[in-house]
């Protein structure tokens, strides 16, 4: 019997050969090892014949996103890739990987068209958080990528809904870089089961998040702060805070699974074709 659900996983973008901050995506390996965080995933995707795109090659420069400019260029990036894929018929779900989500809303105008569900990890993890609690913080890093974060919350609707994000205090290699410790080395900390400053301080800032500014559910921002989730889960239950914790390509697969489950998808008014049928005549607020 054929697996009711075919994904895409998209990356957000790639690295160029000669990366001098991040390495490039190795295409040899098999897609479990090149799938970020694979391990915490690997049971979601267990009824769903799924394949990872590198994503289009960055072209702001060779180090991960952070701030708004550069999520442009990966939007426009990764446009086309969407594009292509919905028109195969190859799938009926497309995951777009990355806390930032770029090209999320252009996505979807695109998939819709071709009966294709898209779903994102800022937009997922957002609309999941607020049906468990009545407020969400998010667990984030850089300022830059803070304040980006902030205009999704915006976007989204759940401006009344976010409680604060609260900024870990790390930042990606780049340019001006000068040797600070990294996501990167605190994750391959952890789960070597050494101690990570990183864990002590995501875990800080989530119950200061729950108990100074009224969130009842935690989040993350950056896709680089999803490894997270398993460390501030267990530790919040271990100081007595019973709350969710979401990431994001949790939430975006499973919410992706339920919108073909329930046989919807983004509405026709919100992203219409040219030329509609039926049109509302205004657009009201």
């Amino acid at each position: 019997m054929p697996r009711p659900y075919r994904f895409l996983l998209i990356n957000a973008f790639q690295m160029p050969a000669d990366s001098r901050f991040a390495p490039p995506p190795d295409p040899s390996l098999p897609k479990e090892k090149r799938l970020m965080n694979y391990d915490m995933v690997k049971e979601n995707l267990e009824d769903v014949e799924w394949e990872v795109h590198p994503g289009a090659l960055a072209a702001y420069g060779d180090w991960q996103v952070e701030n708004r400019e550069e999520f442009c260029f990966a939007a426009a990036g990764r446009i086309p890739i969407v594009r292509e894929a919905a028109e195969s018929g190859k799938y009926n779900g497309i995951i777009l990987l990355g806390g930032g989500e770029p090209g999320f809303q252009e996505s979807r105008e695109i998939t819709r068209r071709h009966g294709v569900v898209v779903t994102s990890c800022a937009f997922s993890q957002m609309h999941i958080a607020s049906m468990l609690g009545r407020k969400f913080s998010v667990i984030d890093f850089a300022e830059s990528h803070n304040m980006y974060y902030s205009t999704l919350v915006v976007q989204h609707g759940f401006e009344r809904r976010c409680a604060s994000i609260r900024n870990l205090g790390y930042y990606h290699p780049r340019p001006g870089y000068d040797g600070e410790t990294y996501l990167g080395e605190e994750k391959k900390k952890a789960l070597a089961g050494e101690p990570s400053e990183a864990v002590k301080r995501a875990i800080d800032e989530a119950e200061e998040a729950l108990a100074e500014d009224g969130a009842e559910a935690i989040t993350f921002g950056c896709s680089g702060c999803f490894w997270l989730q398993p460390f501030v889960k267990e530790g919040l239950e271990e100081r007595g805070w019973e709350v969710p914790v979401i990431e994001g390509y949790t939430a975006a697969i499973e919410l992706a699974k339920m919108m073909i489950n329930l046989g919807v998808n983004a509405s026709g008014v919100t992203f219409p074709v040219d030329r509609p049928k039926r049109r509302p005549r205004r657009v009201t607020f």
